[in-house]
């Protein structure tokens, strides 16, 4: 029986699946990237696949004229929908699929970068997803921008910077504006990439203080994106996939 296979949507080379990508593997799946930074003009197929994953990008989500693959990533969102394709949508993809649900985008009261906390609201205690969630939760945080959502989306968790930090439309999709899929390395690269050098050219944000924070607070973080995101993943009619032992 064939593997099942998940589609990412990918913007830049340093926002990758980080976490998600051996959750995914040990769960069966068959993982094929989009990279619209490197072919802007792609539109591929939905056919086949069981999943679609929207990572997160420095552009906005209304810089359709500048970054015309937003309008396809928007489209095929949008189908993904319509076909009941599970959805999940990351940073920028989450405000992708705010967009397509009717929602808005706008640039938030202050940037929200580094370690931040996030409440879960009354429907993110009961959600099979958020199930790892406390009432406060640490995660890593790296957007300008905040989402407001239509009443068609079920709001999930909140911070006092951003008041959408995940939500649910229907069963199968979902977004999130906090990284899950952060690592400590993919943290590093984050601070040290030159496309991020200008977020802390002001003195507000201190790199040396986020990357303090690491030791101490990545450990919790991996134990919140592994029972996050294996919650998502066991939603999925995957068998785990067979490991053959080797013949003697």
């Amino acid at each position: 029986m064939a593997r099942p296979k998940i589609l990412v949507f990918q913007h830049v080379p340093y926002e990758p699946l980080g976490t998600l990508d051996p959750l995914l593997k040990r769960a069966g799946f068959r993982i094929r990237y989009v990279n619209f930074g490197r072919n802007p003009g792609e539109r591929p197929s939905l056919d086949g696949y069981a999943g679609l994953i929207v990572l997160g990008g420095p552009m906005n989500a209304d810089q359709v004229r500048e970054f015309p693959h937003l309008e396809t990533e928007l489209d095929l969102i949008g189908e993904a929908l319509q076909r009941d394709i599970s959805v999940l949508g990351i940073c920028l993809g989450a405000q992708l699929l705010a967009k397509v649900l009717g929602g808005s985008v706008a640039r938030g009261a202050g940037r929200e970068i580094g370690w931040h906390d996030v409440r879960v609201t009354d429907a993110g205690r009961k959600d099979p997803v958020l199930a790892g969630f406390g009432q406060a939760s640490e995660v890593f945080q790296w957007h300008d921008d905040v989402i407001e959502l239509p009443g068609s989306a079920v709001h999930l968790a909140a911070s006092d910077r951003c008041p959408v930090q995940a939500f649910r439309y229907g069963e199968h999709a979902y977004g999130f504006q906090f990284h899950l899929e952060a690592d400590a390395a993919l943290i590093e690269r984050w601070l040290s990439v030159p496309q991020h050098q200008d977020v802390f050219a002001d003195g507000k944000l201190d790199a040396g203080d986020i990357r303090d924070r690491i030791p101490t607070s990545i450990r919790p973080l991996m134990t919140l994106s592994d029972t996050t995101f294996g919650s998502w993943i066991e939603r999925f009619p995957v068998q785990p996939r067979k490991r053959h032992l080797p013949s003697r």
